[in-house]
């Protein structure tokens, strides 16, 4: 299977404007993504998609492939499919690396493949890590996934779930298995080209997540289990931590 890594990049951060430029020990933060990606023995070919030109210049200047794209991008998901239809090659997969992860692993990247090749039955591949503490496990911004027996992705959420009825909230942990969302995707190559036609869905607009459209839209996420943990550095006070 023909795979390639794309990473998204984009200037305009809300949060933390020109992030992927920002330097890490005197290396940049794209670059580091970059590198890791580059690290992974799956992917056939690695991409950087912006709609800026600095960071198109920057990925240039250290030698990376880069492709601009369309400002009008909703989403990673909209900026990767464009760097698929302009591509003069085929490739059977693509796999959506965030640009702000610089310490992603390429063995994630490599588990994530492979569990997509094989299993044809998944037409988009993510992962999920267990969650240890109830901090992750109560905090909205910790998307937490439910699956099933077979890695089948059931539902995302923003919640906790599943909800545990008649345990005290500071006991969940002992009681049921909970997992938080790596935002990591392997899509095989027409399903990516289908879902950006899909319109905005209900549970989307309610919870804010991506892939709530593709479940509703009847496609099959499988949910790789990973011990490795995303690190993303989506502000000035994440990157102080790291």
């Amino acid at each position: 299977m023909k795979i390639i890594g794309i990473i998204p990049a984009r200037y305009a951060s809300t949060r933390f404007p020109g992030k992927p430029l920002v330097e890490i020990n005197g290396i940049s933060m794209i670059q580091r993504v970059y590198q890791q990606v580059e690290a992974a023995d799956s992917i056939t070919k690695t991409i950087v998609a912006t709609d800026d030109e600095r960071i198109y210049n920057h990925v240039k200047d250290f030698g990376g492939n880069v492709m601009m794209t369309l400002e009008t991008h909703k989403s990673g998901t909209e900026r990767i499919a464009e760097v698929i239809k302009k591509s003069s090659e085929q490739f059977d997969g693509a796999i959506n690396i965030q640009g702000d992860e610089p310490f992603i692993q390429p063995r994630l990247i490599d588990d994530l493949a492979n569990f997509l090749v094989q299993n044809p039955e998944f037409n988009i591949a993510t992962a999920a890590k267990k969650i240890t503490d109830t901090e992750t496990l109560f905090n909205p911004n910790a998307v937490k996934v439910v699956f099933s027996q077979s890695g089948k992705a059931l539902y995302f959420s923003r919640q906790t779930i599943p909800y545990i009825r008649g345990v005290e909230k500071e006991n969940w942990l002992n009681q049921q298995g909970f997992f938080k969302h790596i935002g990591i995707y392997a899509f095989r190559t027409p399903t990516l080209l289908e879902i950006i036609e899909k319109p905005i869905s209900n549970f989307e607009k309610s919870e804010s997540l991506e892939q709530l459209r593709w479940l509703e839209n009847n496609y099959i996420i499988g949910v790789l289990q990973t011990k490795f943990e995303s690190i993303g550095i989506d502000t000035p006070e994440d990157l102080l931590k790291v």
